[in-house]
């Protein structure tokens, strides 16, 4: 029997075990190890031969992830590995570390229940760890720490064993700030990393060794043996005595939860408007094989014999083939699950059934996207919805080089904007545009090369462009809106809505979600006065609106209506067809035509849309520019090329620390400043610098700049160069 056959038996065989299960992830920066970490971790439970563990980068299978040597999508495996005599189920998740598939990290973030935080021992903690290490922690994901590179410190940096000692301690208590800094609740209660209890390992992933406090002892190898082997580059010794599977595998079954006793903490955290008192509330407390069935999509991939493939973890109940069920928010079709499986690595193994607490791959679910929750009763409350950390803010414009693949490449859009939901497709019918919305330049780069790879669609792409956002800077009102047949009068006014609610609505604390009196309580304790919090109607992304007007007749039947005018205006501002964000708007008065044909859509709809439009431009319209903070970290004498490189970009320099030799530059930039950035770091710091960049939201457009852009958009939109004046929206 080959030893894949045996793997997958045994795999099979725990699955019904939860107290036997270890779901985890594997987080870090870019480039701090993950993928060289995942290979060794399966060539350790005999998956894949030893000699080519951390040459083969077996996790990432695209070929796009092999050219580049980064990991695009995360990807799933599940192994077994025995521990003091018993076996346990290993499902990993080895995710991105660059910032443009952040969103990959998120998704993972809630299918697992630990994570293994890496962090290179050269480096240490950088931006992204950061932002890897918070998606865990909300997501109520436990983390170890593997500080890889250790080789690096004692080769390269020339470190004697004391310096070595101190350097690793500093990166704990780097991580361990992070830690207390995001959640002093889980800090307390025993997430505290410590080399001592063996939270925490150090090795190298690259050479397949590391140790950690509790192997010592088992081993009796030492920090002085690892010092010595080192500078003498005898790392096969240290694999032999201090094999990285093997230590880094029992640091994850002894310290990371299972899903018995995660779910008892994640649950409330995932499932916070949910009841659990309700069977499917107990059934997912306690991992329940037998309970109705909960499954949250993390993950949507196509395969070309079996169609769209969901990746998600299971809570409670057991998957079958044949078994129907629901997505919540799609209407009350069932859809009857095809296959069921698991994934080790590429390859999808289909299994005769999969309990609670387990990872599953499953076709059939037609109608389900990332984020969706897929149940076997019809009226379950949904998991809470996936909070991205950073929005798209470059677009490319596509069209297919042959007009007969048109019809196919809109097909294959909209399977791109289900695959990846950090992705956002428009499909304009009117100029027939299809433009792409990503995080970056890398990851449109990948996306279009995708389409003409796996989708064989063969298209043309324009340069990138930078996606902008309209708000307002004062206050407006009333502002009179008339409907063509000048029977129906809107009368609103507008004003910014406070940083601290856009702060609310971003993270979900305010919702229209929210039960009525919860929603009232917040919007209060934000600092709304109670009348108006009372009567909140409706948001838009970072827009409100609210309806302060009292007794109108016929007003409820057109109230749709209303908010159908008001959302087409927010879709597109009058400055220059951007979305519009943070625009708080108060509908005071209203006069309706008593006959309902002088009150339809072709009425309605326009009025609210020219008096908000108008309105927004009253109230001083001006435009967003997505900002990217950056660090370059370089050797002292290139200081002034790197702070000059962020200066010269419109960019602001916020700090500088030195550490030994070198200097690190954190700053921020307007992201339309930073196409072409990294040819030119490199150039000017003769290819020493190291960097990286994270989204950090938006910024208003510079005032002296502010017409320029403008008109270059409404040029690239096909507008009329004139900006509009609040008087040709209300004629």
């Amino acid at each position: 029997m080959t030893k894949r056959k045996q793997m997958v038996e045994r795999v099979t065989e725990l699955m019904g075990k939860p107290e036997h299960i270890r779901n985890i992830g594997i987080v870090a920066h870019i480039d701090h190890g993950k993928t060289t970490l995942s290979d060794n971790l399966l060539a350790g439970a005999g998956m894949i031969s030893e000699e080519i563990a951390g040459k083969a980068c077996w996790m990432d299978s695209d070929e796009e992830e092999q050219a580049r040597g980064i990991t695009i999508d995360a990807s799933n495996v599940s192994m077994v590995h025995e521990y003091e005599g018993d076996e346990y189920l290993i499902n990993m998740i080895d995710t991105p570390g660059h910032v443009d598939f952040g969103g990959d990290v998120t998704r993972a973030m809630r299918a697992v229940d630990g994570a293994v935080v890496l962090v290179d021992a050269v480096e240490g903690t950088m931006p992204q760890t950061e932002t890897v290490l918070r998606q865990a922690l909300k997501e109520g994901v436990k983390p170890v720490l593997f500080v890889n590179k250790v080789d690096r410190l004692i080769n390269e940096l020339k470190v004697d064993e004391m310096e070595m000692q101190i350097r690793l301690g500093k990166v704990i208590d780097k991580v361990n700030k992070l830690i207390k800094g995001m959640s002093e609740e889980a800090y307390k209660n025993g997430w505290k990393l410590d080399a001592a209890e063996g939270t925490v390992a150090f090795g190298s992933a690259l050479y397949n060794w590391a140790i950690s406090v509790p192997f010592m002892k088992k081993s009796g190898v030492s920090f002085k043996d690892v010092y010595e082997k080192c500078k003498a580059n005898d790392m096969k010794w240290l694999a032999k005595k201090s094999p990285l599977c093997q230590v880094v595998l029992d640091m994850v079954v002894r310290h990371l939860p299972d899903p018995l006793e995660s779910q008892k903490r994640r649950v409330p955290i995932i499932w916070h408007h949910g009841d659990p008192n309700t069977n499917e509330g107990k059934s997912m407390l306690s991992c329940n094989p037998n309970g109705p069935v909960c499954l949250m999509v993390t993950d949507i991939s196509f395969d070309q014999h079996a169609g769209e493939v969901a990746t998600g973890r299971l809570f409670s109940g057991t998957l079958r083939r044949g078994t129907e069920c629901y997505i919540i928010g799609s209407g009350q079709k069932a859809n009857r699950i095809t296959q069921v499986g698991i994934f080790m690595g590429a390859e999808r193994i289909e299994v005769e059934e999969l309990p609670a607490g387990n990872i599953a791959a499953v076709t059939g679910l037609k109608d389900a996207i990332v984020g969706s929750t897929v149940t076997s009763i019809m009226d379950m409350t949904p998991f809470e919805s996936l909070q991205h950390y950073s929005e798209p803010v470059m677009t490319v414009a596509v069209e297919a080089k042959n007009m007969k693949d048109l019809p196919k490449l809109i097909t294959v859009l909209r399977q791109v904007a289900k695959e990846d939901p950090t992705v956002k497709v428009t499909i304009n019918e009117e100029t027939g545009e299809h433009l792409i919305s990503g995080m970056g330049e890398l990851h449109l780069e990948v996306i279009t090369g995708r389409i003409v790879r796996d989708k064989k669609v063969d298209i043309v792409t324009s340069p990138p462009i930078v996606v902008y956002r309209e708000t307002i800077t004062g206050t407006a009102g009333p502002v009179e809106g008339k409907s063509p047949n000048r029977h129906n009068r809107f009368y609103i006014e507008l004003e910014p809505v406070p940083e601290n609610v856009v702060k609310l609505i971003k993270d979900g604390k305010i919702s229209m979600d929210l039960p009525a009196l919860e929603r009232r309580d917040a919007l209060t304790e934000a600092g709304f006065d109670k009348d108006e919090a009372k009567n909140l109607t409706a948001i838009e992304g970072t827009n409100m609106f609210f309806d302060m007007t009292k007794g109108i007749q016929y007003l409820n039947e057109t109230m749709e209506l209303v908010l159908e005018g008001w959302r087409e205006a927010l879709a597109g501002g009058p400055l220059a067809d951007e979305q519009v964000q943070n625009v708080k708007i108060k509908l005071v008065d209203v006069k309706l035509h008593e006959d309902a044909i002088h009150r339809g859509p072709a009425q309605v709809i326009p009025a609210v849309r020219s008096a908000v439009k108008a309105g927004i431009l009253l109230a001083g319209d001006s435009l967003l520019e997505p900002m990217q903070y950056l660090q370059i970290t370089v050797p002292q004498e290139h200081m002034g090329s790197a702070t000059g490189m962020i200066q010269g970009r419109r960019g602001q320099v916020s700090d500088m620390r030195s550490e030994g030799d070198t200097i690190t530059v954190v700053g921020k930039a307007p992201v339309a400043q930073l196409f072409g950035f990294a040819g030119d770091v490199r150039s000017a710091t003769e290819g020493r610098a190291m960097w990286s960049t994270e989204f950090a939201g938006f910024d208003i457009v510079p005032a002296g700049m502010l017409k320029d852009v403008v008109k270059e958009i409404r040029k690239r939109k096909g507008l009329k160069e004139q900006i509009p004046e609040p008087a040709d929206y209300l004629a």
